[in-house]
């Protein structure tokens, strides 16, 4: 007698990259996965929350290496769920901020596929909070942006322009490659001496940070050998980061004695 199958979609942020900050909800919606779909920035020691009998696909993608379309995705979300019953699809950060989320729900739900969001802490916070920096401080900065540093064609979005105009600290999601882009919008809006930070890999044990200023933060990423998958903070909100001191007082010594 063949069992009855219950299709179903839930889209599962996992987090900014350290495995033990995924949500309960993410994990008890993996507890019930009869196939996981899963990206390049996973944790793999997640897919252990997912039943042994469970199918775990990967379709993820990283800079410059191959990938599954995203239209191939979608398709596997619906075909996998119409044979299987309940498919997880595994996205690093929140599956809402720059993650595709919302095409991917509209896609399935056009299938007549129950759909279910299963938010995520993004990454946009959490690694520049993990590292010390607060995207918003009393007295420093009173609002924040998240922008992309790559749009759909390919390019830095138009927005960066503005938020470089204003006093918000700045999140750049996917703007590694873009740094030189990025620092001469700064540039052109009059602010060479604001902090910036690159993080590369937040809150996992392959994290590494790279802070400075918009005049010399290109020099140090080229040092410090600066990869993909990384995050840009823009903002005075950089120097206020404990661990980060060293950088800021070493270089108001340095101008300290250029003054003299």
């Amino acid at each position: 007698m063949r069992t009855t199958i219950n299709p179903k979609v839930t889209l599962v942020g996992a987090g900014p990259g350290d495995p033990e900050l995924i949500t309960l909800k993410a994990v008890l919606a993996l507890n019930t996965a009869d196939v996981v779909l899963y990206d390049a920035l996973i944790d793999p020691v997640l897919l252990k929350h997912a039943p042994a009998t469970a199918l775990k696909i990967f379709v993820g993608k990283r800079v410059g290496k191959h990938s599954t379309p995203q239209e191939d995705t979608n398709q596997l979300c619906v075909s996998l769920a119409k044979r299987h019953g309940h498919v997880v699809r595994l996205k690093g950060g929140d599956p809402f901020v720059f993650g595709r989320g919302a095409e991917e729900i509209e896609y399935i739900e056009t299938f007549g596929i129950p759909t279910a969001v299963v938010p995520g802490i993004t990454s946009a916070i959490a690694v520049p909070g993990s590292a010390g920096i607060p995207v918003t401080k009393r007295g420093v900065s009173e609002s924040f942006w998240v922008v992309t540093g790559t749009t759909t064609a390919g390019e830095l979005s138009r927005d960066l322009g503005l938020a470089a105009q204003s006093t918000a600290t700045v999140v750049i999601l996917m703007g590694t490659k873009k740094l030189g882009e990025i620092t001469e919008t700064y540039r052109k809006a009059g602010k060479e001496n604001l902090p910036i930070a690159v993080i590369q890999s937040g809150t996992t044990r392959e994290e590494k940070i790279t802070a400075g200023f918009i005049h010399d933060i290109e020099q140090k990423a080229v040092e410090n050998q600066v990869e993909a998958p990384a995050i840009i903070i823009v903002g005075e909100v950089v120097r206020e980061s404990v661990r980060l001191a060293e950088v800021y007082r070493e270089a108001v010594s340095v101008v300290s004695l250029q003054s003299k």
